[in-house]
């Protein structure tokens, strides 16, 4: 038997009203893609359902709360994790992607997994060192 976990993960992929994307770059010490560029999310919690994990983790993540969730696809990966302590696991993910709007007048307030973010025209996404799962999100959605 292989020596992972399997996790199932959600990830809002959210819009402003003109069509830029937000992305987010993860601290450099920690996450499956440190430093990297890409988009919120996590993994669901033992006995939640996924659209109560969805709004969880776009509170913790960003401090904001999200309207319009719609299903988007669906991807998987086996991806090492890199946590605050210095180990490092090996885990299988299953990622649900929604697309997703803010609620009205809210600003962001990242919590320590990431270090920044942007509103990005998809024009301009190339500029930015985005995971590979990021890149293969956004060629899937016709963004980059």
């Amino acid at each position: 038997m292989a020596d992972f976990t399997t996790r199932l993960i959600v990830v809002p992929v959210i819009k402003d009203p003109s069509g830029r994307v937000l992305i987010c770059k993860m601290a450099s010490d920690r996450g499956v893609f440190p430093g990297q560029w890409g988009l919120p999310g996590g993994g669901v919690e033992a006995g939640e359902r996924i659209e109560e994990a969805l709004h969880r983790e776009v509170s913790e993540e960003l401090g904001v709360s999200i309207q319009k969730i719609e299903p988007l696809i669906f991807k998987d990966g086996l991806h090492e994790k890199v946590f605050v302590n210095g180990d490092k696991r090996l885990i299988y993910m299953v990622f649900l992607l929604y697309e997703c709007q803010l609620a009205l007048n809210q600003e962001l307030h990242l919590n320590a997994e990431f270090s920044e973010y942007q509103w990005v025209e998809p024009s301009s996404l190339t500029g930015y060192d985005l995971n590979t799962q990021t890149l293969d999100t956004f060629a899937k959605l016709g963004l980059m």
